[in-house]
């Protein structure tokens, strides 16, 4: 599904299509176990272990434990459970919690909220490229710091954080450290076995299931006040009726992820490389980010002479952003780009190409011909450049 009847779709950092045999598991599940899982009878009991199933699933391509999960619905209220629930029932160690500058709004709005609160909140800035140098994050840390947030992949550029240091810094220290992974779970190896990360939130759209449905993982011990109050479901720490088709969906999806995470690597790191080859002689074109050792499925090129609006209606057909789906409709530069030491101008131009399992050759060869074209095209309409 890279490609649709009029349009060449290289977005996958905003949604991933769903996959044929997730659609398929849902369906199933939809007529044959559609019932409460927390019903004592029969029906009930056929839901809940689809239920258990997809925790398996799920579990085995985090190596976590299956009661170590909590459903939710996406990434958006992961965050807010684990960093709002975190914080609230830590109050009492102290209220000053770290972030960075280039977190997602998911992230980044919780913390402004928590601020009105009475916390707070030490934003860090990344390196040039983007990375949270480990030595940053050590020297933020104080005697009252209680938790620590930063994003596993970007998801404007795809710098890849190393979780396991920056970990190994908030246990030295006794701090939380919770982890946004919307865009690496299912994506790329994630170990939670074994790295030193207490709270890991993650969303089933993003590695091909479906929207609607997310998951939080809790390290043994970690515990979390509950932001939603009316059942026993999931030991009260999020209560009501759970979504088996949509939870059986984002098993599968992690099923699928756990077999072709490598091999889908290796094809995005070759298109990733076209692309940037077919780009990077264009005049004046930075790459945001690094060109080496991001996530190869997210490539953020950006001009310094060049509206990104303008840009990205000249590019249609192909489906790309000028930063994150969240803020897609706002006319404000990317916070993440301008942390990077981008300037206005510099950040509205960008674009986001970030690319999937169904995407070809063929399809790069595309974008980066209408690129150009658009590029040229804009530029001879610029009265600096006609004069």
């Amino acid at each position: 599904m890279a490609t649709g009847e009029d349009f060449i779709y290289l977005d996958y950092a905003a949604t991933t299509p769903l996959h044929p045999a997730v659609a398929e598991r849902m369906r199933t599940v939809q007529n044959t176990a559609g019932f409460n899982p927390a019903s004592n009878h029969v029906a009930g009991r056929r839901s809940a272990a689809v239920v258990e199933q997809a925790a398996a699933q799920l579990a085995a391509l985090l190596n976590v434990a299956p009661a170590s999960l909590v459903w939710t619905s996406g990434a958006t209220e992961s965050n807010n459970l684990a960093i709002q629930g975190a914080a609230r029932l830590r109050a009492h160690r102290g209220k000053h919690l770290v972030t960075m500058q280039t977190e997602h709004k998911a992230v980044v709005d919780v913390f402004r909220a928590l601020e009105k609160q009475g916390f707070e909140v030490s934003w860090l800035a990344p390196d040039p490229d983007g990375y949270l140098p480990v030595e940053s994050l050590a020297r933020a840390l104080r005697d009252d710091t209680q938790l620590v947030s930063i994003m596993h992949v970007n998801n404007e550029t795809g710098v890849i954080q190393d979780i396991a240091a920056l970990g190994a810094a908030c246990r030295e220290r006794k701090v939380l450290l919770h982890v946004d992974g919307a865009q690496a779970a299912g994506k790329i190896p994630v170990d939670l076995g074994r790295l030193p990360v207490d709270l890991y939130s993650l969303t089933a759209h993003k590695f091909y299931g479906p929207k609607g449905v997310g998951a939080l993982f809790l390290s043994q011990g970690t515990a979390v006040e509950p932001l939603m109050f009316g059942g026993a479901q999931q030991q009260r720490l999020r209560p009501g009726t759970l979504a088996v088709d949509l939870i059986a969906g984002m098993g599968e999806a992690a099923a699928i992820a756990a077999r072709r995470i490598d091999a889908d690597l290796v094809h995005l790191a070759t298109l990733r490389r076209q692309l940037l080859q077919g780009l990077r002689h264009i005049e004046g074109l930075h790459v945001n980010g690094p060109v080496d050792g991001a996530y190869p499925g997210i490539l953020n090129v950006g001009l310094g002479d060049i509206e990104g609006e303008s840009l990205l209606l000249a590019l249609e057909p192909l489906c790309v952003a000028t930063g994150s789906a969240c803020n897609s409709r706002s006319q404000e530069p990317s916070a993440v780009l301008r942390a990077l030491g981008r300037t206005d101008l510099e950040a509205q131009s960008a674009i986001r190409f970030s690319l999937g399992r169904a995407t070809t050759s063929a399809d790069i060869d595309r974008a980066i011909c209408l690129y150009q074209d658009a590029v040229r095209k804009l530029r001879a309409l610029a009265p600096e450049r006609a004069a």
